[in-house]
């Protein structure tokens, strides 16, 4: 590959670098990282370049990609594995023992470390949790060259000034700084500004005897919402995923069999004991109740089953992505999540100001079990992409006002600097600098991430 290609990453943020390199070990990484240390030049570690906040891209300096540690070990209960692997190249090794990792973040193409520099979220994250969780250990390379092995339980050997954890279900933005800290939920999440992750241990969890999933269709995203709410708590689900009516829209072409009326839909899946699990009948009373489309709801037990219907849901980015590339513009989107108790709010806000702001060009999809459904926006004109930008601000101040956060599972990345100031004050905005500053005193990795330069 050419420098080229470790300049952009899937929002079409771009950057630049003077060189790249691709270390195959650990000493060679260590030489990399002695030479920017000594030489004073900023260096960027680059991910699967899947990132939509700009972490992975470059401020000039040297890049460094770290795609050639794609060792794999899988263990009962747990898989040892290189920053460089492919989130789904585990899933299939993890497969082979019937087990799996109970994150999964949308892009499946992603890298295991940048899934862990992001704290990443995903669907199933409703049910498993963020990343950092499922992370037992990890191998840290520092900017002062040392490499260190860090084990969960491992605490930080320095004092930390706490800060304020938002009362979300999912949070990636900014340092996790809490009392009695681990290492690895220190360096988990912190976007590769405080040491570079190149292997890692992870929790795995054996298959279930069964997995129902479907797609419900409702004939307003109202009764969809309301939906989420009372199906929340149910035993063993484990996604809740939300598309409204004009994410359907944008599917329609590549999916036909969208049934006419339907004006919202949920994606669900739920783990089960058996095929006859009673959960399986007990869905036709919960579709009838929260007056789906029922007929035309689609369910399933199969592998194929949960895979289209998977891959219906991992278009809709992509295809989102697609219609504002056509037209010239990158990727505006929200990573905003609230509070379970004001998620009906927050849908309302959404929806009226984008009706008043990008009529009919936009999509409200996502995580809604998580309170995380993402905004994306698709203006058609430089004057439509100009009124974006504020209503994007807009949205930031509107969750920060409620509790919420503005970076549940993407990072802050390099685009995100002004919003995490909206979000922590200045005392805790310092406590971060100040762990930044003892890992990294020259300021050298991931220059502009989280904290703007």
């Amino acid at each position: 590959m050419t420098i080229d290609s470790y300049l952009d990453d899937s929002s079409g943020y771009r950057g630049s670098a003077e060189r790249a390199f691709l270390p195959s070990n650990v000493e060679e990484l260590r030489e990399i990282v002695k030479a920017s240390a000594a030489e004073h030049i900023p260096l960027t570690v680059s991910g699967a370049g899947t990132g939509l906040a700009g972490a992975r891209v470059p401020h000039g300096g040297w890049v460094v990609s770290l795609e050639r540690f794609r060792n794999i070990q899988v263990d009962a209960g747990k898989a040892r594995c290189g920053a460089g692997v492919i989130l789904k190249d585990l899933q299939k090794a993890a497969a082979r023992t019937r087990q799996f990792f109970g994150p999964n973040p949308t892009e499946d193409s992603a890298a295991i470390g940048g899934i862990i520099s992001t704290n990443a979220g995903g669907a199933r994250s409703f049910h498993y949790g963020s990343v950092r969780r499922h992370v037992l250990g990890l191998e840290v390379t520092f900017m002062d060259g040392r490499t260190e092995w860090f084990r969960r339980g491992d605490k930080v050997d320095f004092p930390v000034r706490p800060i304020h954890v938002p009362a979300t279900r999912k949070n990636s933005a900014g340092y996790y700084l809490t009392a009695d800290l681990d290492w690895v939920d220190l360096i988990a999440g912190s976007e590769g500004t405080l040491g570079i992750v190149t292997e890692a241990e992870v929790q795995l969890f054996p298959e279930p005897a069964a997995l129902l999933s479907g797609i419900v269709f409702f004939p307003s995203d109202e009764l969809a919402m309301a939906a989420v709410k009372v199906w929340r708590p149910l035993n063993e689900l484990r996604l809740l995923e939300f598309m409204d009516g004009n994410a359907l829209n944008l599917l329609r072409p590549k999916y036909p069999d969208i049934p006419v009326l339907a004006r919202a839909a949920l994606q669900i899946e739920q783990n089960l004991s058996s095929e006859e699990d009673s959960e399986v009948d007990a869905w036709t009373d919960r579709l009838r109740q929260q007056e789906a489309l029922e007929e035309e709801s689609w369910f399933g037990l199969s592998a194929a089953d949960r895979d289209r219907f998977r891959e219906l849901r991992h278009t809709l980015p992509v295809l989102a992505l697609e219609t504002v590339r056509r037209i010239g513009f990158h990727k505006f989107d929200t990573d905003f999540a609230l509070p379970l108790e004001h998620e009906s709010t927050l849908h309302q806000f959404y929806k009226k100001r984008c009706e008043e702001i990008l009529p009919g060009r936009y999509t409200i999809f996502g995580h809604a079990g998580d309170a995380n459904n993402h905004v994306n926006l698709m203006p058609a004109t430089h004057e439509q992409a100009e009124r974006v930008g504020a209503l994007l601000y807009e949205f930031a101040e509107f969750i920060v006002a409620h509790g919420g956060t503005i970076a549940a599972e993407h990072g802050v990345g390099k685009t995100k600097t002004d919003l995490l100031q909206l979000m922590y004050p200045g005392d805790e905005i310092r406590a971060m600098k100040a762990v930044k500053r003892l890992l990294d005193p020259q300021w050298l990795l991931g220059r502009d991430t989280i904290f703007a330069e």
